[in-house]
């Protein structure tokens, strides 16, 4: 069964180099271990199109004989004695951060592209940006969600989609059809890698394959493409508005200082790279207890509203810590959809509207 897989991947060949994937070395350590199970190592390099690991999977899998593939990702070894880098006439300095250059025929079916974003991971920006999308498809707006949480993609748990995407297209010129849920269209690396699998790779790595995501899944027309991006303020804040025209950027906090100084952060990138912030979500806003009715501020208050006091964005709303919040994120049902009524489900259908109306203030990008 090894000789026979082999030749299957072997028929796998780069749409641009012709190379296929065992001879250019991209598949490694192959074995058949009981039961049918196939396992080998992708060598993922940076020009790679995203479709390349699916259709090695695919050529895997129809091998007779083959019960279920297993595939891990790694990046290329980097090489010692290299040249040493030209010298930039502008060198990177802390504030100094290149303009973006935007391409501005990417994405020409969709109207609006809007990022959410964080200054530090664990505030919810998933969650807000879950039901930022699933909002706007109820109000009847045709609408795309990109998870570009490389290290967590976290939109397939939250929306309960589990498939594959499916690939159309031309031999060379693959594109990727989102999986739709809720009315959302939907792409994530997620759906892309087996279970629980880690994404293991640096910030060249996660630039391309946002580029991809951008380039070569098909989107449709698009009233709205929600961008869940990674937290803090490194690649793939500076890929995203660098490769595409961002409308605008929702920024989610909790009201800790912790939080709110890193958002604070986040505000000042977005600004030196001249995009949009189109105001700040306070998450985790306080919880009433149900037995009670007391609220309890667990991670403080005001937070999110000085934060956009003091930058002097907008403030667009605070979202109360609810358990039918997480146990919608966790169920794939976001709490606007299964608990529209409750008071976290009303808040985020707020903030919905106040980003919609941030949005008509000024001009589409693109």
């Amino acid at each position: 069964m090894l000789r026979r897989v082999a030749a299957a991947l072997a028929g796998v060949v780069h749409p641009q180099t012709g190379d296929d994937v065992v001879s250019s070395g991209r598949v490694r350590d192959l074995q058949v271990l009981e039961d049918g199970v196939v396992r080998f190592r992708f060598v993922l390099q940076p020009d790679d199109p995203g479709t390349l690991v699916r259709q090695a999977r695919a050529a895997a899998e129809a091998v007779e004989g083959v019960g279920k593939v297993k595939i891990d990702i790694s990046l290329p070894a980097a090489t010692g004695g290299s040249a040493p880098a030209p010298k930039s006439k502008s060198p990177l300095r802390p504030g100094n951060v290149p303009a973006p250059t935007p391409n501005p025929d990417l994405l020409p079916t969709v109207g609006r592209v809007v990022a959410v974003s964080s200054g530090k991971g664990g505030v919810g920006k998933s969650t807000v940006a879950t039901n930022l999308a699933a909002s706007l498809a109820a109000e009847g707006h045709r609408v795309g969600l990109l998870d570009a949480d490389i290290y967590g993609p976290n939109i397939p748990l939250m929306f309960g989609e589990r498939r594959k995407p499916s690939v159309t297209g031309a031999k060379g010129a693959e594109k990727i059809e989102p999986l739709v849920a809720h009315g959302v269209r939907l792409m994530s690396l997620g759906f892309l890698l087996e279970e629980q699998q880690p994404a293991i790779m640096r910030g060249p790595m996660i630039a391309g394959i946002l580029k991809q995501f951008l380039e070569q899944v098909e989107w449709g027309e698009l009233d709205y493409l929600v961008v869940d991006m990674p937290p803090g303020t490194g690649d793939a804040q500076l890929s995203l508005v660098q490769t595409v025209n961002v409308d605008g950027v929702v920024m989610v906090t909790t009201p800790q200082d912790v939080s709110t100084g890193d958002v604070t952060r986040g505000i000042r990138m977005f600004e030196r790279t001249n995009t949009r912030v189109l105001g700040v979500v306070e998450n985790m806003s306080g919880f009433i207890c149900p037995c009670c009715g007391e609220r309890y501020e667990i991670f403080g208050r005001g937070g999110g509203l000085r934060v956009a006091e003091q930058t002097g964005v907008a403030y667009l709303g605070d979202v109360p810590l609810e358990m039918e919040v997480r146990e919608g994120g966790d169920a794939g049902q976001p709490v606007v959809v299964a608990s529209p009524e409750s008071p976290a489900g009303m808040a985020l259908r707020d903030v919905a509207r106040r980003v919609l109306e941030q949005l008509e203030a000024v001009p589409a990008a693109r």
